[in-house]
């Protein structure tokens, strides 16, 4: 995410820091190529100007010109500039008083509503709400029977009618209220562009339902066409929030540095992947960060804390300690892993590691073939991995669909760690890396 923009802000940011002294003309310089690599990771036009002239005016004043580290001071008045444009705060979403809080979602087909709104049923229902999912898109073929089985896979009801989105609508308030749902999610009818049709529905049901908030979801890989749409959905139906989706493609960072200023709303949620757990509140100090090549521990820390468990963790201190730790606790470390998000989200949290992400081919299955090869071992070998010879390393590289060579450098490996884990236990962080060489491939 980002990774191009943030590269080549970078690049040029290097250059700023080289200067022993700032004139009005090599800010004037850095300033005019921040602002062509702003148009060409697709900002608005108008934002784009607009932002250049306010770092600009702000850059200009004695105190960065005649300071000892004037490039340092131009990147923060650029980092904050970008806070502003991205919203200031985070807005969180807005709980009705009187229950159901009602959330109306709306977008273009393919933006990827349906999915969204399952996500934000399992985001609420992790607070001990009991949501409730309403079918309003009778037009899309299987686009019920797609909230159905996310609905199923969450434990979450979905109501559904026939013809009148409206009256499914209005009926659905009213089971909501009868069988102690709190909070009711609906999901409505798309299309491939904006068509009148279309947004006269989505004003009636907005009128029948009178939603506690009403979402625009957009997909963040479509650059300038989505703010256009988010403009014309925002002049009909008056929307209190966007979604960014697909936040985690190939975007260039276009569509979120325009649309907050182009329609004056709040991006609410961004989207980050399939899984119906990779949903985060917007934060746009974080995400200021993670452009500027900043990194987001906080976030990284955060979904750390929502992984792992306190008492595992203290039971892995105790086996790596006693030299204990097994392949079976290194596969269940995997899965915590994996459920804190793909690895290149995580290594772009991480300060300095996301421009060089760029043009580096991350294999986001390496942890699948690390599975498949400790689940073809038994329940002895992986207890025990010092029994793992030559015909059992064969038979597991067969069960695993893997070679011998695999099965060799991932023993290898663990041996490896569970020295350096050893180390860390007995010696503490800092002495325990003494002298070692880490090499990367």
């Amino acid at each position: 995410m980002f990774e191009d923009l943030t590269y080549k802000l970078e690049k040029t940011f290097k250059l700023i820091r080289g200067q022993g002294k700032l004139t009005e003309k090599n800010i004037s310089d850095t300033l005019r190529e921040v602002r062509r690599i702003l148009l060409d990771a697709d900002v608005n036009f108008r934002v784009a100007k607009d932002f250049i002239e306010k770092v600009e005016q702000k850059s200009l004043g004695k105190e960065v010109l005649n300071s000892i580290t004037p490039g340092q001071l131009i990147i923060k008045i650029i980092n904050d500039e970008l806070i502003e444009l991205l919203g200031s705060k985070t807005e969180s979403i807005v709980l009705s008083k009187q229950p159901p809080s009602i959330y109306l979602i709306s977008g273009l087909q393919g933006s990827g509503k349906t999915t969204f709104s399952a996500k934000l049923a399992d985001y609420l229902k992790k607070s001990n709400s009991k949501p409730l999912l309403v079918a309003c898109d009778i037009y899309r073929p299987a686009a019920v029977q797609q909230l159905k089985t996310l609905g199923e896979q969450l434990k979450v009801n979905v109501f559904e009618g026939e013809s009148d989105p409206v009256k499914i609508a209005s009926d659905a308030i009213n089971y909501a209220k009868k069988n102690n749902h709190n909070i009711v999610i609906v999901d409505t009818a798309g299309r491939m562009h904006i068509d009148e049709k279309m947004m006269e529905e989505i004003a009636e049901i907005k009128k029948a339902i009178s939603p506690t908030e009403t979402y625009f979801i957009v997909d963040s890989m479509t650059g300038q066409d989505a703010v256009n749409t988010a403009k014309a959905f925002n002049e009909k139906i008056d929307f209190d929030g966007v979604v960014l989706t697909k936040l985690d493609g190939d975007t260039k960072g276009g569509c979120a540095l325009s649309i907050r200023a182009v329609v004056q709303k709040p991006i609410k949620f961004v989207s980050l992947g399939e899984k119906l757990d990779s949903i985060e509140v917007f934060h746009p100090d974080r995400l200021a960060s993670r452009i500027l090549g900043k990194g987001d521990i906080v976030s990284f820390v955060e979904k750390a804390q929502d992984v792992f468990d306190e008492r595992e963790a203290f039971k892995i201190e105790e086996k790596i300690k006693s030299n204990k730790f097994d392949f079976e606790d290194f596969k269940e470390q995997i899965k915590q892993i994996k459920r804190m998000g793909s690895i290149s989200q995580l290594l772009g949290m991480i300060p300095g590691i996301g421009s060089n992400l760029k043009n580096v081919e991350i294999d986001e299955k390496a942890f699948v073939k690390i599975e498949a090869i400790i689940n073809s071992m038994t329940k002895e070998e992986r207890k025990n991995p010092r029994v793992l010879n030559g015909s059992r390393r064969k038979r597991i590289a067969k069960g695993s669909g893997s070679t011998i060579q695999d099965v060799n450098k991932l023993i290898k490996q663990f041996e490896e760690m569970q020295k350096m884990m050893k180390r860390v236990s007995t010696m503490g962080m800092k002495n325990a890396f003494k002298g070692i060489k880490f090499q990367y491939n």
